[in-house]
């Protein structure tokens, strides 16, 4: 086992054993295991994966929508700091739905760079949260 520490702005959102983590890092998803080698890395936005035991089945899993941020990693514990993490037993798909069509509006709509810039970032938020709400919902089945 190794020690998984998420933390984002607002606070801890899991600090507890883990058996695996896989995580999205600007040079492409990554499986973190005990005695995994030393690494400092860049997270990206996207799906973060938990199992918390060896024997635990893929329904198991536990997925989180990230933001980008910073992973940490050494043979005992795993600490990943991104600005914000969304569980997916949390995520409302209509609502993200909702907010992904907003910010395409407002994409759509944008008069200066900055603006657009922000709908862009907005827009790929959103759509992390659904495939993280989808993978939530076709696991539990």
């Amino acid at each position: 086992m190794m020690h998984l520490q998420l933390i984002t702005l607002t606070g801890v959102s899991i600090d507890k054993d883990v058996y695996e983590l896989m995580a999205p890092t600007t040079a492409g998803d990554i499986a973190v295991f005990p005695g995994h080698e030393a690494l400092v890395t860049m997270a990206a936005p996207g799906v973060l994966a938990v199992r918390t035991n060896k024997e635990d089945k893929n329904d198991k899993l536990e997925y989180f929508a990230i933001s980008g941020g910073i992973i940490e990693i050494n043979p005992k514990y795993v600490r990943v700091l991104v600005d914000a993490a969304d569980a997916g037993a949390d995520i409302t798909e209509a609502e993200s739905e909702a907010a992904l069509n907003r910010a395409m509006k407002m994409r759509d709509n944008a008069t200066t760079q900055v603006d657009i810039e922000k709908a862009i970032q907005i827009i790929a938020q959103q759509r992390v949260r659904l495939r993280v709400a989808d993978l939530q919902r076709r696991h539990r089945q």
